[in-house]
């Protein structure tokens, strides 16, 4: 096995060093609650790199500009990381035929390398057909898709609806445990990546069951 990279062993702060990968797409629906018409979304997750510490954002388009809003959003909820990761366009080999397009196309691309360099963010990709490159975010894609699998099923959720359904999918991504905060076998409290960002997890407790 290879040696980690030194953003993931190093000390940082919380998004210092992120990766960024897209999922999708998923059916939102279009206009209000008793609405048939139904549109795609795509879903952009940031991952700290040295605390596993996840952002979920929600992007109603594949274009740059919703990308780039989103990465905007991002910086102002979470501050400006001082190197991105992400996929080379063509690692997405089980991703949707539009979003492999997006993710590759060279404009796109140069959109996003140069607001990057006007914020003085270092971007980097991963090689070409190197997906183990970006397990940290792939792992994040597949504990996001299992979370959101086993709330909303098959149901088609609103823009909004969506969007508060995946900040609870966070909350509970960043109250996973990374391991025991000491040796006291009578305090199995455990550190999380909430811990780096608000001193304590997210969501301690569990939610009660709404299951008839």
């Amino acid at each position: 096995m290879g040696q980690l990279p030194a953003a993931r062993v190093n000390q940082s702060h919380p998004f210092q060093h992120c990766g960024v990968d897209y999922a999708g797409p998923i059916a939102v629906k279009h206009g209000g609650r008793q609405s048939k018409v139904t549109t795609k979304a795509y879903i952009a997750l940031f991952v700290c790199m040295a605390t596993k510490a996840m952002h979920l954002e929600l992007v109603s388009d594949l274009v740059t500009s919703s990308f780039l809003a989103a990465l905007r959003r991002f910086i102002a909820r979470r501050g400006k990381p001082s190197h991105m990761y992400s996929d080379n366009g063509t690692t997405f080999v089980g991703a949707d035929n539009e979003l492999k397009r997006f993710l590759s196309n060279d404009a796109t691309v140069e959109s996003v390398v140069n607001f990057s360099t006007s914020e003085g963010i270092s971007w980097r990709s991963t090689p070409p057909r190197a997906p183990h490159f970006g397990g940290l975010w792939e792992a994040g894609i597949k504990c996001m898709k299992s979370h959101l699998k086993r709330v909303i099923g098959n149901a088609v959720l609103t823009f909004e609806e969506l969007t508060t359904v995946l900040i609870q999918i966070e909350a509970c991504l960043n109250s996973r445990p990374l391991c025991l905060l000491s040796d006291d076998l009578y305090s199995p409290a455990a550190l999380t990546p909430g811990h780096f960002l608000i001193r304590q997890p997210l969501c301690a407790h569990p939610e009660p069951s709404l299951c008839p």
